[in-house]
C-alpha cells in the first residue's frame, strides 16, 4: 500500500540529512498519515480514509467532507474518494430536482 493521502494525493518526498560536517545521507520525508472516519452530511454515511494531518485540517476549514470534495481536483483524489465525490454530486442534483 502506497503511503499516499487519499484526499490530497500527498506522497513521500526524498532529500538529504545534512550533518554539521555537511555529510549527506539520503532520507525519506513521509506524509503524516492518519486513519480517520469522515462523515458525509449529504449521504448520511461515514467513510474510513487514510488522510494526512494537513488534509484533515483542510477538511475542517472548508466545512466538512462534502465541501472539501466539491472543491477538490479529480487528479488529486484516490479512486475511492472520486466515487464518493460522484455520489455526493448525484445526491445534491436529485435533491435540487425535487425542490
Amino acid at each position: 500500500m502506497t503511503r499516499q493521502c487519499e484526499l490530497t494525493g500527498k506522497l513521500p518526498m526524498f532529500g538529504q540529512l545534512r550533518s554539521h560536517a555537511e555529510n549527506k545521507n539520503k532520507r525519506t520525508f513521509r506524509p503524516n498519515l492518519c486513519n480517520v472516519t469522515l462523515a458525509s452530511d449529504t449521504l448520511g454515511q461515514r467513510f474510513k480514509l487514510r488522510v494526512s494531518a494537513h488534509a484533515l485540517k483542510s477538511v475542517e476549514h472548508r466545512g466538512g467532507l462534502d465541501a472539501f470534495l466539491a472543491k477538490a481536483r479529480k487528479d488529486d483524489l484516490s479512486p475511492k474518494c472520486q466515487k464518493i465525490k460522484r455520489q455526493i454530486a448525484k445526491a445534491k442534483a436529485e435533491k435540487a430536482a425535487e425542490a
